[in-house]
């Protein structure tokens, strides 16, 4: 019997990273306490960059980002946001989606699968991704399962499962 495999990855759906920022837009131009503060949020770039004339208004747009963003089933760990900075006479913060699992990020996962996982498990690292195989299709979901139960701090997703 061939082995059965699934293939760890970190990555963010880029239309849903869009609608969220489109919705916490729109509420940020609606919302009475937004209201002639310059208050704003948008792609710069590569980067998602929030403004507003005061630190506790630019960390509320970051909430109402970051709410949305759950709404739309993506996890804050791919969201990295900076700290806010003065910049001029308005306070700015810049975040950016996290994609793919680094090297040691990779390692830390196949170590926790080599010592807390069946043994029949095989974990190779690919690029920015980890394919998990087995013969069998129990072990595999027993992994998932280990994996969905810790804390780590990035993002994981599970796919091509064959």
């Amino acid at each position: 019997m061939a082995d059965s495999s699934f293939d760890i990855v970190s990555k963010v759906d880029r239309q849903e990273v869009d609608n969220a920022l489109n919705q916490a837009a729109k509420e940020i131009s609606q919302r009475f306490d937004f209201k002639n503060v310059g208050a704003h949020i948008g792609w710069s770039g590569e980067q998602i960059e929030m403004r507003a004339n005061t630190e506790e208004r630019v960390n509320a747009i970051l909430d109402v980002f970051q709410s949305k963003l759950i709404k739309r089933g993506i996890s804050l760990k791919a969201f990295e946001a900076g700290e806010p900075r003065l910049s001029g006479k308005e306070y700015k913060i810049s975040g950016s989606m996290q994609e793919g699992i680094s090297q040691e990020n990779a390692k830390k996962v196949s170590k926790i699968i080599r010592d807390e996982g069946p043994k029949s498990i095989k974990a190779q690292i690919q690029g920015d991704e980890l394919r998990v195989s087995s013969k069998s299709r129990d072990d595999l979901q027993e992994v998932i399962a280990l994996l969905k139960g810790k804390d780590l701090d990035f993002a994981l997703q599970f796919v091509n499962y064959r």
